[in-house]
């Protein structure tokens, strides 16, 4: 009686086993083909051959080790700063103990500053840039990386990085550094804004425009050492850094509409894609995420330095101090693989729950926004 059964399920199995064979042939046929040509060649031929194949090989070997290997990843990096020692706004004249005499020329370093041309150097000195890799540019056989479950993780998180360093060398120049809106505008701070704009995905070279071109980390680089040049004249005294609670109300609101964007892409895929394992797009805006609250947990971290003093007059000390822990906790979320399942459905819904996390903090800033303007 359960012979025809076993028979179907024989047949099944049987079939999908041709099914792979196929796919793999299919695969291999290229490799194949050139592997049968090759072996009919001359030394000749063999020779520069068999260099560039081993070239290829350290190429794609190279470029694997860099995609998986994340050096100096730390969620508690900020305690490397210990900000909370520092109750001196940024540009302010150094604060000295009790009966001992202040250096002249001596000002408060800005830990925005710091912080962000540190988060550029985690990027592309401390780890390779992925996204302008030539090999990360040239995907699968053509297929971009973003479009396959592998070896995108490490850019995506990146650029979400790269996401809250552009915005905020943009309010560095636009506000954070302007006495009233009435000043000048930082020439180093500019330079930074600017090369900040650069192309994420530039290469040695370009087919459009075709030429060459300045690598993204080269320009990502001279980026960080111009924030570094305008922190040392700040610190002594030759920068200004205008700590005003407008300021602070506005830089505020400009991160809670860069992650507010970010909630709406991963509501976007979540409600609309629910492939779970299987949604190879869902790990691409789970790491974006995951980056951008990176880099921005340090910025805030430092703006709460920069402004202290504004927070402690206007009574923002718990708001803020819980923005900051709900922004660490959601980089307690880790998961190896990324799921964007149902939100009633079996298996974990990662997209939704790193949405939660995006939408806290934004309401904490939110509200701190409306506390200001009152």
């Amino acid at each position: 009686m359960l012979d025809p059964i076993v028979a179907f399920f024989q047949r099944v199995f049987s079939a999908i086993g041709r099914g792979i064979g196929l796919a793999i042939a299919f695969v291999l046929s290229p490799f194949v083909a050139i592997g049968a040509w090759f072996s009919g060649r001359s030394w000749i031929i063999k020779g520069p051959f068999g260099l560039l194949l081993i070239a290829l090989v350290a190429l794609y070997g190279y470029f694997f080790w860099q995609t998986q290997l994340w050096t100096n990843f730390d969620p508690d990096y900020v305690n490397r700063y210990n900000l909370a020692e520092r109750k001196n706004d940024a540009g302010l004249p150094v604060k000295v103990p009790e009966g001992q005499t202040a250096p002249a020329n001596s000002c408060e370093r800005s830990a925005i500053v710091d912080v962000t041309a540190d988060l550029i150097d985690f990027n592309v000195d401390q780890n390779a840039w992925i996204s302008s890799m030539v090999l990360y540019k040239a995907g699968l056989f053509g297929l971009d990386w973003d479009e396959t479950p592998w070896l995108d993780n490490k850019a995506s998180f990146q650029r979400g990085v790269n996401e809250a360093v552009r915005r905020t060398t943009v309010e560095l120049v636009d506000s954070l550094v302007r006495m009233r809106g009435t000043s000048g505008i930082n020439a180093q701070l500019q330079s930074a804004r600017s090369k900040m704009q650069y192309d994420e995905t530039n290469w040695y070279f370009g087919l459009s425009p075709f030429g060459f071109l300045t690598p993204t980390p080269t320009q990502y680089r001279a980026a960080a050492d111009d924030l570094r040049t305008f922190n040392t004249a700040l610190s002594t005294c030759a920068a200004v850094f205008d700590a005003r609670a407008d300021n602070f109300l506005e830089f505020m609101d400009r991160i809670a509409s860069s992650i507010g964007g970010t909630s709406a892409i991963l509501r976007e895929r979540s409600e609309n894609y629910n492939g779970g394992l299987f949604d190879v797009r869902a790990d691409d805006r789970f790491w974006f995420a995951y980056g951008q609250l990176y880099g921005y947990y340090g910025i805030l971290s430092a703006t709460g330095a920069d402004f202290d003093s504004i927070i402690a007059e206007r009574n923002l000390t718990p708001i803020w101090s819980e923005s900051l822990r709900q922004l660490r906790k959601s980089l307690s979320i880790q998961p190896m693989l990324i799921s964007n399942a149902r939100e009633d459905g079996l298996f974990a819904t990662h997209l939704a729950t790193m949405g939660f996390y995006i939408l806290r903090v934004r309401s904490n800033l939110v509200e701190m926004r409306d506390i200001l303007a009152r």
